[in-house]
């Protein structure tokens, strides 16, 4: 490749964060069978953070007709994954810890909201609450992120 086809494939991709960020979320839903499966929306993306949303199904309750706490932690883990990649580098989990607050019930709709606590060199930590539509606080999640070669969107696709 050239040094002129380089910077033309490098100015497919927005300088702009924000617009970075939203066009990876994008490419990164797209390619997220589990977590649309799941009918998580994506509400708000940014650099270093991710708002995303789920309703609880009959089929996500659990023995005690509460959201099941894998469900919880699923749509907390995505969004993660979310605020993590929003730069546009490839970045995978190291690790993660959720503390379950209060039951999700049938009907409600969970809000995770992810939040960069630290990003230096290849790691982060970032902070996810989950909440239901009356402001309860369902879960709190915690997750460590590790950057790995590549990028969520290519300049070249």
């Amino acid at each position: 490749m050239s040094t002129s086809q380089a910077l033309a494939s490098a100015a497919a991709l927005p300088e702009d964060p924000q617009q970075l960020a939203e066009l990876a979320a994008r490419a990164m839903y797209a390619k997220d069978p589990a977590t649309q499966a799941l009918g998580v929306r994506l509400l708000d993306v940014g650099p270093g953070h991710a708002r995303m949303s789920m309703k609880v199904r009959a089929d996500m309750l659990n023995g005690h007709q509460t959201c099941h706490g894998g469900f919880i932690f699923a749509l907390a883990d995505s969004t993660f994954a979310f605020a993590c990649n929003s730069r546009n580098q490839a970045t995978v989990a190291s690790g993660c810890t959720i503390d379950f607050l209060a039951p999700g019930f049938e009907g409600d709709e969970l809000t995770a909201e992810a939040a960069e606590s630290s990003l230096a060199g290849r790691t982060g930590v970032y902070d996810i609450l989950v909440t239901n539509q009356d402001g309860r606080r369902i879960a709190l999640f915690r997750g460590r992120s590790y950057r790995i070669k590549g990028q969520v969107v290519d300049a070249a696709t």
